[in-house]
């Protein structure tokens, strides 16, 4: 995934949240903080991230649900089925400040955000294994976007590493890495070569990632969830964890469960996620549930 230098500015969340995730273990004790019900529609929430005092979640609004095909068609195991991508900028009290539709056509799935301390990047693809996705870069306050490319393939996540100054992105499943180098202009190098010569595979089986972000020092944290089954018809039991990537080569340097979950069941990191370093320990934002959801707020004291 190794790519090499914008001048944006270096987030908050830099070495010290990887030091913080360097010291989560199995055993760690996260406190409860606060439970706000959102006061809007979330629909099915993706990405999260905090700038400030506003969150800004990306969601897909869907209207028609894809339909598996008999036969493969074109490399497409189902259709595109129909809907809206949206990105929310909203207050600490769930509040709706702003909504930006992102996509256009059958390209209207957004996926895990990451902020750069300038812009948001959103990935918003086909909702599908190998669909086509664009790449968008939102500034937080206007909430304008500007297209930055497209790539032939599903986009799941995005993030951007700010000391090296290139976009990496996570496909289908978590399966396969992806990077790119970016200018001071913005503009993506070797954006327009093909997927499979920039593809890394995923060696951490884990759990499928939900959300990225940038977490300094070369690495990226990802949260997500495992589906574990005694047997191929029982229940499935849903168990969310975090990963530590390194993004030079797309290994896991730190993996830990998350065993935290919503009244209904879900993982907390079921859907989007977003964390910083405190005092003490780590803060953890989380949205695990879709449509009438509730923004959840943790710490985790490790010192």
């Amino acid at each position: 995934m190794a790519c090499g230098a914008t001048g944006f500015a270096q987030p908050p969340t830099g070495p010290t949240l990887v030091e913080r995730v360097r010291q989560l273990t199995r055993e760690s004790a996260w406190t409860p903080l606060a439970a706000v019900p959102l006061a809007f529609p979330v629909h099915h929430p993706q990405g999260m991230v905090k700038v400030g005092d506003a969150l800004f979640v990306s969601s897909v609004e869907i209207r028609v649900r894809t339909r598996r095909l008999p036969e493969p068609v074109g490399g497409y195991d189902r259709d595109t089925g129909e809907g809206v991508g949206h990105l929310f900028k909203l207050d600490m009290a769930g509040n709706l400040i702003a909504d930006l539709r992102l996509g256009e056509g059958t390209v209207y799935h957004p996926g895990g955000i990451d902020y750069d301390g300038t812009s948001i990047w959103v990935p918003v693809a086909e909702y599908r294994p190998n669909g086509r996705s664009i790449v968008y870069r939102v500034d937080p306050a206007t909430m304008k976007a500007t297209e930055m490319f497209r790539f032939e393939d599903h986009l799941g996540a995005v993030v951007y590493d700010t000391e090296s100054r290139t976009l990496h992105g996570v496909g289908w499943g978590s399966r396969r890495f992806y990077g790119w180098e970016v200018t001071a202009d913005g503009p993506i190098i070797a954006a327009g070569r093909p997927a499979d010569a920039l593809r890394g595979l995923n060696g951490s089986h884990y759990v499928d990632y939900q959300d990225c972000q940038y977490a300094g020092a070369g690495l990226m944290l990802c949260t997500g969830l495992a589906e574990l089954r005694q047997a191929p018809d029982a229940a499935p039991f849903r168990l969310g964890g975090m990963d530590l990537i390194d993004l030079h080569d797309g290994r896991s340097v730190h993996g830990v469960p998350l065993l935290l979950w919503a009244p209904g069941g879900r993982p907390m990191t079921q859907n989007p996620s977003w964390f910083e370093p405190t005092s003490t320990g780590l803060r953890g934002y989380f949205i695990p549930d879709d449509d009438k959801a509730t923004l959840y707020r943790f710490e985790v004291n490790i010192n």
